[in-house]
């Protein structure tokens, strides 16, 4: 066996990886962040088993043993995390399934290692104060579009991409109610979503004010529609002004959080809210946090 050295092991397995990645992709329905997270996982799996292996990489000589290797390495050598590892797992998984139905390897040798075992906690959320916090230093700025993303967010619990999807004709506002059609869901799925009150005021007063710019899209920025990355620049610029780190999907952890809280833990009715496919997905939300876990143990009396 020739050990071509680290930078032709890479080119290489950039050469044999890549194409069929992309071949992948082709027939799973990701979201492109998605698909950088996984064209990531399926890297790292690749420069991990060049590297153990001392050869290049071939899908047809992967094992078990290889897919078994790679879980560990990642938890004791990467020191990641469970969540990480268990996610690099499953995108390994998913690509060798494909690659088995598409006749590139006779067999999955992932599909018989099994993830790690974790607590299941319920995704980090805010305590009130902090979403309070939030709010006034938005409306204290008079930045009255930051206030009605922050609070689509919070209200509706959409996901980032389906925020910057939004057309005004996707809105109807009256006093009594107010609706939002997702119509750029996650899979390619549709759904309506009601919008609260204190969300219907925030949206009308960014509407009323909104620049009149020659685009359908609700949120726009100083140069048209507002991207994605021009939603987390926002987040990371109140983030420094609150002092907590504040992202999009955190926000849809509290809405979620808080409408189990709510409403008698109605999975079904938030999963419908949320667009998830599956109810495991929804059930998170209904776990306690490590903060409550923590501050339950410190009430504690003997």
């Amino acid at each position: 066996m020739q050990n071509t050295g680290d930078n032709g092991f890479e080119t290489s397995l950039a050469a044999i990886l890549l194409p069929l990645v992309n071949g992948f992709f082709q027939t799973a329905d990701y979201a492109e962040s998605s698909r950088r997270a996984v064209r990531a996982d399926l890297l790292k799996f690749g420069r991990w088993y060049t590297s153990a292996n001392n050869e290049t990489f071939d899908p047809k000589r992967v094992t078990v043993r290889d897919c078994a290797d790679f879980r560990d390495a990642m938890r004791r050598e990467m020191n990641q995390s469970v969540a990480t590892v268990n996610r690099s797992l499953v995108s390994v998984r998913r690509f060798f399934s494909w690659l088995k139905d598409a006749g590139h390897v006779s067999s999955s040798p992932a599909d018989s290692v099994k993830e790690l075992r974790k607590q299941e906690l319920a995704p980090k959320t805010l305590d009130r104060a902090q979403i309070r916090k939030l709010l006034r230093e938005a409306e204290s700025r008079q930045d009255v579009r930051a206030v009605a993303i922050f609070s689509v967010f919070l209200y509706c619990g959409i996901r980032v991409g389906e925020l910057c999807g939004l057309d005004l004709a996707d809105l109807t506002l009256s006093d009594r109610s107010g609706w939002l059609l997702v119509r750029h869901a996650k899979g390619g799925k549709q759904r309506r979503v009601p919008l609260p009150l204190q969300a219907r005021r925030a949206l009308q007063t960014y509407l009323d004010c909104r620049p009149p710019f020659a685009t359908s899209r609700v949120f726009v920025g100083e140069r048209g529609p507002l991207t994605t990355r021009g939603v987390r620049n926002l987040f990371n610029k109140y983030s420094a002004i609150v002092g907590v780190h504040v992202h999009p999907h955190l926000l849809r952890h509290v809405f979620g959080h808080e409408f189990l809280a709510q409403n008698a833990n109605d999975l079904v009715g938030l999963a419908s809210l949320m667009g998830h496919e599956n109810l495991n997905t929804t059930r998170r939300y209904a776990a306690r946090t490590a903060d409550q876990l923590h501050a339950a143990s410190e009430n504690l009396t003997f």
